[in-house]
């Protein structure tokens, strides 16, 4: 997996809120599920590993919340297990779609 966000640290990445971080990571996963929806697999694998890069960065600028690290620890298994894994947790894409909406939305309101 290569690096996209290369000049993104974990100290930058802090100063968001919580919620503006997880609709930041539910951008990518939507374009991830657009692209595998129109069958550009490439296109929606680089997505799907920028998404991971961004859960890493909150996984990293959230450890001191118990909480939040592991809702985005499960989120982050549950997504490499829709992409990649066996989908043993039977997500669908409207779940994911509808997971992080509330999240864009509400970073949305603070705006």
């Amino acid at each position: 997996m290569n690096l996209q966000h290369k000049n993104l640290t974990v100290e930058r990445w802090s100063q968001m809120s919580f919620i503006e971080q997880m609709a930041n990571v539910g951008s990518e996963v939507e374009r991830a599920l657009n692209w595998l929806n129109k069958g550009n697999k490439p296109y929606s694998q680089r997505a799907f590993e920028r998404a991971l890069e961004l859960v890493d960065l909150t996984l990293a600028a959230n450890c001191a919340s118990l909480s939040r690290l592991k809702e985005v620890a499960r989120v982050r298994e549950a997504l490499v297990d829709y992409f990649f894994g066996s989908n043993e947790y039977h997500s669908t894409e409207q779940q994911w779609k509808k997971y992080f909406f509330y999240f864009a939305l509400a970073a949305r309101k603070n705006y």
